[in-house]
Protein backbone atom coordinates (compact mmCIF):
# COMPACT_ATOMS: atom_id res chain seq x y z
CA UNK A 1 0.00 0.00 0.00
CA UNK A 2 1.66 3.47 -0.92
CA UNK A 3 1.92 6.21 1.65
CA UNK A 4 -0.05 9.15 1.18
CA UNK A 5 2.29 12.87 1.38
CA UNK A 6 1.64 15.94 1.70
CA UNK A 7 4.76 17.92 0.75
CA UNK A 8 5.21 21.03 2.46
CA UNK A 9 8.42 23.32 0.92
CA UNK A 10 10.15 26.33 -0.01
CA UNK A 11 12.06 25.22 -3.33
CA UNK A 12 15.24 24.95 -2.88
CA UNK A 13 17.04 22.89 -5.15
CA UNK A 14 17.17 20.02 -2.24
CA UNK A 15 13.39 20.54 -1.93
CA UNK A 16 12.55 19.99 -5.62
CA UNK A 17 15.38 16.87 -5.62
CA UNK A 18 13.14 15.39 -2.66
CA UNK A 19 9.81 16.33 -4.55
CA UNK A 20 10.70 14.74 -7.95
CA UNK A 21 12.02 11.53 -6.38
CA UNK A 22 8.75 11.35 -4.21
CA UNK A 23 7.02 11.65 -7.24
CA UNK A 24 8.84 9.25 -9.17
CA UNK A 25 8.34 6.59 -5.50
CA UNK A 26 5.68 3.89 -6.27
CA UNK A 27 5.65 3.21 -2.42
CA UNK A 28 4.21 7.51 -2.29
CA UNK A 29 1.76 9.02 -3.61
CA UNK A 30 1.65 12.85 -3.37
CA UNK A 31 -1.59 13.99 -2.53
CA UNK A 32 -0.79 17.83 -2.49
CA UNK A 33 2.17 20.46 -1.83
CA UNK A 34 2.03 23.35 0.16
CA UNK A 35 4.55 26.49 -0.39
CA UNK A 36 6.24 27.94 2.28
CA UNK A 37 8.10 31.16 2.53
CA UNK A 38 11.61 30.22 3.18
CA UNK A 39 14.83 29.51 0.92
CA UNK A 40 13.40 32.25 -0.93
CA UNK A 41 10.16 34.23 -1.18
CA UNK A 42 6.55 32.52 -1.47
CA UNK A 43 6.06 33.70 -5.04
CA UNK A 44 9.29 31.90 -6.09
CA UNK A 45 8.98 28.80 -3.91
CA UNK A 46 5.20 28.54 -5.37
CA UNK A 47 6.14 29.07 -8.94
CA UNK A 48 8.95 26.76 -8.22
CA UNK A 49 6.92 24.22 -7.00
CA UNK A 50 4.46 24.29 -10.44
CA UNK A 51 7.87 23.83 -12.46
CA UNK A 52 9.00 21.21 -10.49
CA UNK A 53 5.37 18.98 -11.52
CA UNK A 54 5.46 20.90 -14.69
CA UNK A 55 9.17 18.99 -15.01
CA UNK A 56 7.59 15.84 -14.67
CA UNK A 57 4.47 16.00 -16.51
CA UNK A 58 2.49 16.25 -12.96
CA UNK A 59 0.37 18.96 -12.62
CA UNK A 60 -1.93 16.53 -11.77
CA UNK A 61 -0.62 17.33 -8.38
CA UNK A 62 -2.61 20.61 -6.53
CA UNK A 63 -0.29 23.17 -5.19
CA UNK A 64 -1.53 25.55 -2.29
CA UNK A 65 0.29 29.03 -1.67
CA UNK A 66 1.03 29.02 1.30
CA UNK A 67 2.48 31.22 4.11
CA UNK A 68 4.72 34.49 3.02
CA UNK A 69 6.69 35.05 6.32
CA UNK A 70 7.37 33.66 9.99
CA UNK A 71 4.72 33.72 12.49
CA UNK A 72 6.44 36.73 14.12
CA UNK A 73 9.65 37.86 12.29
CA UNK A 74 11.01 39.12 9.18
CA UNK A 75 11.91 36.90 6.06
CA UNK A 76 15.49 35.74 6.14
CA UNK A 77 16.13 34.24 2.68
CA UNK A 78 18.84 31.69 1.22
CA UNK A 79 19.18 32.93 -2.44
CA UNK A 80 23.04 33.35 -2.25
CA UNK A 81 22.60 29.14 -1.72
CA UNK A 82 20.15 28.14 -4.11
CA UNK A 83 20.24 30.99 -6.90
CA UNK A 84 18.13 34.08 -7.24
CA UNK A 85 14.75 32.55 -7.65
CA UNK A 86 15.48 29.99 -5.79
CA UNK A 87 16.13 26.80 -7.87
CA UNK A 88 19.18 26.38 -10.55
CA UNK A 89 19.05 24.62 -13.52
CA UNK A 90 15.85 25.49 -16.27
CA UNK A 91 12.76 24.07 -15.09
CA UNK A 92 10.23 24.92 -17.50
CA UNK A 93 8.08 27.76 -16.93
CA UNK A 94 5.05 26.47 -15.11
CA UNK A 95 1.66 26.26 -17.58
CA UNK A 96 -0.76 25.52 -14.21
CA UNK A 97 -1.62 28.00 -11.02
CA UNK A 98 -2.46 27.15 -7.55
CA UNK A 99 -5.71 26.44 -6.31
CA UNK A 100 -8.13 28.84 -4.77
CA UNK A 101 -7.58 27.43 -1.30
CA UNK A 102 -4.73 28.52 1.11
CA UNK A 103 -1.69 26.25 2.02
CA UNK A 104 -3.08 25.85 5.84
CA UNK A 105 -6.65 25.62 5.32
CA UNK A 106 -5.87 22.94 1.91
CA UNK A 107 -3.42 21.07 4.50
CA UNK A 108 -6.19 20.89 7.11
CA UNK A 109 -8.40 19.43 4.31
CA UNK A 110 -5.84 16.72 3.40
CA UNK A 111 -5.52 16.08 7.41
CA UNK A 112 -9.34 15.28 7.30
CA UNK A 113 -10.02 13.95 4.03
CA UNK A 114 -7.19 11.15 4.58
CA UNK A 115 -6.60 10.77 8.21
CA UNK A 116 -4.71 8.21 9.63
CA UNK A 117 -3.00 6.98 6.25
CA UNK A 118 -1.50 10.77 5.79
CA UNK A 119 2.35 11.78 6.40
CA UNK A 120 2.59 15.60 6.01
CA UNK A 121 6.39 15.74 4.55
CA UNK A 122 7.91 19.25 5.98
CA UNK A 123 11.30 20.51 4.25
CA UNK A 124 10.94 23.96 4.80
CA UNK A 125 10.08 25.90 7.60
CA UNK A 126 7.52 25.17 9.55
CA UNK A 127 5.31 28.13 9.61
CA UNK A 128 2.25 26.46 7.52
CA UNK A 129 1.80 23.51 9.68
CA UNK A 130 2.10 25.55 13.13
CA UNK A 131 -0.95 27.11 12.07
CA UNK A 132 -2.55 24.33 10.83
CA UNK A 133 -2.16 22.61 14.70
CA UNK A 134 -3.02 26.15 16.18
CA UNK A 135 -6.32 26.01 13.90
CA UNK A 136 -6.49 21.95 14.87
CA UNK A 137 -4.77 20.70 17.44
CA UNK A 138 -5.43 17.11 17.60
CA UNK A 139 -3.66 17.09 13.88
CA UNK A 140 -0.69 15.35 14.87
CA UNK A 141 -3.07 12.34 16.84
CA UNK A 142 -5.64 12.24 13.31
CA UNK A 143 -2.50 11.59 10.65
CA UNK A 144 -0.09 9.04 10.49
CA UNK A 145 2.89 11.50 11.12
CA UNK A 146 4.88 14.35 10.65
CA UNK A 147 8.43 14.02 9.04
CA UNK A 148 10.75 17.05 9.17
CA UNK A 149 13.76 18.17 7.71
CA UNK A 150 15.13 20.31 10.14
CA UNK A 151 16.96 21.34 12.81
CA UNK A 152 20.53 20.33 14.16
CA UNK A 153 19.70 18.24 17.59
CA UNK A 154 23.33 16.91 18.44
CA UNK A 155 25.98 18.19 15.82
CA UNK A 156 26.41 22.34 14.69
CA UNK A 157 24.19 24.30 12.81
CA UNK A 158 24.35 26.32 9.32
CA UNK A 159 22.62 29.18 9.94
CA UNK A 160 24.24 30.07 13.72
CA UNK A 161 26.96 27.98 15.45
CA UNK A 162 23.62 26.32 16.69
CA UNK A 163 20.62 26.06 14.26
CA UNK A 164 19.60 24.70 11.57
CA UNK A 165 18.36 26.78 8.63
CA UNK A 166 14.43 25.66 8.15
CA UNK A 167 14.16 25.86 12.12
CA UNK A 168 16.61 29.47 11.74
CA UNK A 169 14.21 31.21 9.53
CA UNK A 170 10.90 30.61 11.64
CA UNK A 171 12.14 29.15 15.33
CA UNK A 172 8.20 29.70 16.65
CA UNK A 173 6.50 27.77 14.79
CA UNK A 174 9.54 25.19 14.76
CA UNK A 175 9.29 25.08 18.48
CA UNK A 176 5.19 24.67 18.58
CA UNK A 177 5.68 21.75 15.96
CA UNK A 178 8.24 20.00 17.79
CA UNK A 179 6.30 20.36 21.14
CA UNK A 180 2.92 19.23 19.78
CA UNK A 181 3.50 17.35 16.34
CA UNK A 182 5.06 14.42 18.19
CA UNK A 183 7.23 14.50 14.52
CA UNK A 184 10.34 12.75 13.25
CA UNK A 185 13.22 15.35 13.61
CA UNK A 186 15.32 14.68 10.61
CA UNK A 187 18.71 17.45 10.91
CA UNK A 188 22.03 17.96 10.17
CA UNK A 189 23.00 15.17 12.27
CA UNK A 190 21.80 12.89 9.31
CA UNK A 191 21.15 14.70 6.48
CA UNK A 192 25.31 16.42 6.06
CA UNK A 193 26.24 12.59 5.73
CA UNK A 194 23.76 11.70 3.52
CA UNK A 195 25.30 12.92 -0.14
CA UNK A 196 25.71 11.94 -3.48
CA UNK A 197 29.25 10.97 -5.10
CA UNK A 198 30.80 13.90 -7.96
CA UNK A 199 30.36 11.02 -9.88
CA UNK A 200 27.13 10.47 -10.41
CA UNK A 201 25.77 14.16 -10.67
CA UNK A 202 28.23 14.93 -13.35
CA UNK A 203 26.59 11.63 -14.93
CA UNK A 204 23.05 13.01 -14.79
CA UNK A 205 24.36 15.97 -16.16
CA UNK A 206 25.33 14.52 -19.54
CA UNK A 207 21.49 13.29 -19.85
CA UNK A 208 18.63 15.07 -21.27
CA UNK A 209 16.05 16.87 -18.97
CA UNK A 210 14.85 15.37 -16.38
CA UNK A 211 18.04 14.38 -15.45
CA UNK A 212 19.98 17.09 -16.45
CA UNK A 213 17.68 19.47 -14.22
CA UNK A 214 17.88 17.07 -11.57
CA UNK A 215 21.94 17.01 -11.35
CA UNK A 216 21.61 20.54 -11.05
CA UNK A 217 19.26 20.81 -8.23
CA UNK A 218 21.70 18.06 -6.49
CA UNK A 219 24.79 20.03 -7.37
CA UNK A 220 23.13 23.33 -6.37
CA UNK A 221 26.40 24.52 -4.22
CA UNK A 222 28.85 24.06 -7.15
CA UNK A 223 26.09 24.31 -10.13
CA UNK A 224 28.58 26.41 -12.16
CA UNK A 225 31.12 22.98 -11.97
CA UNK A 226 29.02 20.38 -12.81
CA UNK A 227 28.96 20.21 -16.65
CA UNK A 228 32.76 20.80 -16.50
CA UNK A 229 33.25 17.41 -13.96
CA UNK A 230 34.91 19.66 -11.61
CA UNK A 231 32.52 19.11 -8.37
CA UNK A 232 35.03 18.91 -5.78
CA UNK A 233 33.63 16.26 -3.50
CA UNK A 234 30.18 14.85 -2.22
CA UNK A 235 26.83 16.47 -2.74
CA UNK A 236 24.61 17.07 -0.10
CA UNK A 237 20.57 16.98 -0.15
CA UNK A 238 19.32 17.44 2.64
CA UNK A 239 15.42 16.93 2.22
CA UNK A 240 15.93 14.16 -0.17
CA UNK A 241 17.01 12.39 3.06
CA UNK A 242 13.17 12.52 3.89
CA UNK A 243 11.76 10.61 1.30
CA UNK A 244 13.99 8.04 0.85
CA UNK A 245 13.68 7.30 4.84
CA UNK A 246 9.91 7.01 4.60
CA UNK A 247 10.49 4.36 1.37
CA UNK A 248 13.17 2.46 3.14
CA UNK A 249 13.93 3.25 6.48
CA UNK A 250 17.33 4.25 6.25
CA UNK A 251 17.32 5.91 9.34
CA UNK A 252 18.20 4.96 13.27
CA UNK A 253 16.06 7.43 15.61
CA UNK A 254 16.19 7.73 19.26
CA UNK A 255 12.84 9.74 21.40
CA UNK A 256 13.88 12.57 23.02
CA UNK A 257 12.93 15.47 25.10
CA UNK A 258 12.99 18.06 22.23
CA UNK A 259 12.63 22.19 22.47
CA UNK A 260 13.95 25.03 20.12
CA UNK A 261 15.23 28.35 20.70
CA UNK A 262 13.42 31.25 20.36
CA UNK A 263 15.62 34.10 21.40
CA UNK A 264 17.68 36.06 18.87
CA UNK A 265 21.29 35.37 18.50
CA UNK A 266 22.81 31.90 17.96
CA UNK A 267 20.41 30.01 19.89
CA UNK A 268 17.40 31.17 17.60
CA UNK A 269 16.33 27.84 15.97
CA UNK A 270 18.64 26.11 18.20
CA UNK A 271 17.63 22.41 19.14
CA UNK A 272 17.58 21.70 22.61
CA UNK A 273 17.84 17.51 22.82
CA UNK A 274 17.69 16.30 26.27
CA UNK A 275 19.98 13.18 26.17
CA UNK A 276 20.53 12.76 29.26
CA UNK A 277 16.96 12.77 30.52
CA UNK A 278 17.77 15.84 32.92
CA UNK A 279 14.50 17.86 32.76
CA UNK A 280 12.31 14.34 32.97
CA UNK A 281 9.72 15.52 31.06
CA UNK A 282 8.41 13.21 28.32
CA UNK A 283 10.01 12.56 24.83
CA UNK A 284 8.23 14.96 22.61
CA UNK A 285 10.33 13.94 18.68
CA UNK A 286 11.97 10.85 16.97
CA UNK A 287 15.32 12.10 16.45
CA UNK A 288 17.20 11.03 13.36
CA UNK A 289 21.11 9.90 14.78
CA UNK A 290 22.20 7.17 11.93
CA UNK A 291 21.82 7.00 8.31
CA UNK A 292 22.49 4.02 6.02
CA UNK A 293 24.44 5.97 3.37
CA UNK A 294 24.83 3.26 0.64
CA UNK A 295 21.03 2.58 0.57
CA UNK A 296 20.43 6.29 0.63
CA UNK A 297 22.62 6.19 -2.31
CA UNK A 298 21.06 3.21 -4.06
CA UNK A 299 17.71 3.75 -3.64
CA UNK A 300 18.09 7.59 -5.33
CA UNK A 301 19.84 5.77 -8.12
CA UNK A 302 16.52 3.66 -8.82
CA UNK A 303 14.39 6.43 -8.62
CA UNK A 304 16.06 8.21 -11.30
CA UNK A 305 15.82 5.30 -13.89
CA UNK A 306 11.78 6.12 -13.05
CA UNK A 307 11.88 10.07 -14.25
Amino acid sequence: MTRKILFDTDPGCDDASALSLALASDELEVVGVTTVAGNTTIENTTRNALSVLELHDRTDVPVARGCAAPLWRPLETAEHVHGSSGITGSPPVPDVETIDTSGTRFMLEQVYEHGDELTIVAVGPLTNVATAIAIEPDLPELIDEIAIMGGAALCPGNSTPEAEFNFYVDPEAAQRVVRDGNPRLIGLDVTQDATLTAEFVEELAERDDPHRTLAAWFGYSEVDAIREGELSGEQVVHDVTVIIDLIDDILEYRRFPVNVGTDDGDFRGAVVCDVNDVTGTPPTANVALEVNVPAFRNRIAELIEKL
